[in-house]
């Protein structure tokens, strides 16, 4: 039901919508994944995709995989999103050089990244709104 709330909506006129998606999502996993929010041009939801899976402490993501998952949608923009299971949203090192690592490799073909987003329970922090992006 909130997958079809967000496909197709205005994400960023209701972010509201797209955090509760996310927490409903990945809030209560005891392992790590790592989605993407595929956006069109008008920044509205195109799809949900959850592309790797992970342990209890980290997940492995490959680049190429996303940019080629971007292309198959069509995308024009992206939110990145995984989650921590430990209850903790602040961003590890890791996840601040994969967001650079991402940025670049999708900037080649014209996606942009317009925020990475980690879900931790009902907690979400957005690294565009910490200045991490």
């Amino acid at each position: 039901m909130l997958l079809s709330r967000v496909r197709g909506s205005d994400v960023l006129a209701s972010p509201q919508a797209v955090r509760d998606f996310l927490r409903v999502k990945l809030g209560a996993l005891e392992h790590e994944v790592f989605a993407v929010v595929h956006l069109d041009s008008q920044n509205r939801v195109i799809e949900y995709v959850e592309m790797f899976r992970g342990t209890v402490s980290q997940t492995s993501v490959y680049p190429r995989e996303v940019v080629k998952e971007s292309m198959k949608h069509n995308s024009a923009a992206l939110l990145l999103v995984h989650n921590h299971p430990s209850g903790s949203t602040q961003p590890s090192r890791a996840d601040e050089m994969l967001t650079q690592t991402l940025k670049a490799a999708l900037a080649l073909v014209d996606v942009r990244v317009l925020d990475h987003l980690i879900v931790a329970g009902n907690d979400i922090l957005s690294m565009a709104e910490r200045g991490l992006m």
